[in-house]
């Protein structure tokens, strides 16, 4: 996630969230809860998040989730494939589409991340496979005791984002690609105190 709180507080359900603790929240806490730090495989799921976090650059990832349902619809459920045909009017109309952020670079991007998600795709057999080549195809697990310990970035994330810059795609920065780590599961950040943390460790 872009943003972190200065706290973990318990939520309405007593439960003790990194985050999604605010009345009004139970998006963002379902979301802390069964997608966060949880491994992903699905090919359509890893295009969804990684649109997402470019998205997400320089805003709350609280405020893309809202928004989670219109980028489904703008961007053919996330169909790495039919993105990469997508239109330049088709793309033009997006910045019209008050569901989805309206910033040219960033709509445009899932376009040519889409292309280059293909290619890799095709190199690899998926890109499943090529992503989680980077940790060795295992989660590499935190086990922080506070938010300011939990790095915004680490070795394996500016590998996989000069990689990616390389082959094409933007809005992947080291910090972006980090996030999306969190999101897909590749790292599970969830802190000591957070009752995700103990659900997900090994008895």
């Amino acid at each position: 996630m872009g943003e972190r709180s200065k706290s973990m507080a318990n939520s309405l359900d007593g439960k003790q969230r990194c985050f999604g603790n605010k009345p009004g929240q139970k998006f963002y806490a379902d979301y802390h809860d069964h997608e966060w730090g949880i491994p992903v495989h699905e090919e359509h799921k890893l295009f969804e998040m990684l649109t997402l976090e470019g998205a997400q650059a320089g805003l709350s990832w609280e405020t893309i989730l809202k928004k989670r349902d219109g980028y489904r619809l703008a961007f053919h459920q996330f169909d790495p494939a039919a993105v990469a045909t997508m239109t330049d009017e088709a793309l033009e109309a997006l910045r019209d589409n008050p569901s989805i952020v309206r910033n040219r670079l960033k709509i445009y991007s899932a376009r040519k991340n889409a292309r280059v998600f293909l290619e890799i795709q095709t190199e690899f057999g998926s890109f499943d496979a090529y992503l989680w080549g980077f940790v060795n195809g295992q989660p590499m697990i935190g086990h922080w005791q506070t938010f300011e310990a939990v790095p915004v970035t680490t070795p394996e994330s500016d590998a996989l984002s000069k990689d990616l810059k390389k082959r094409g795609m933007s809005f992947v920065g080291s910090t972006i690609i980090y996030a999306y780590m969190q999101a897909i599961g590749m790292v599970n950040d969830h802190l000591v105190e957070c009752w995700c943390y103990s659900q997900q460790e090994p008895e």
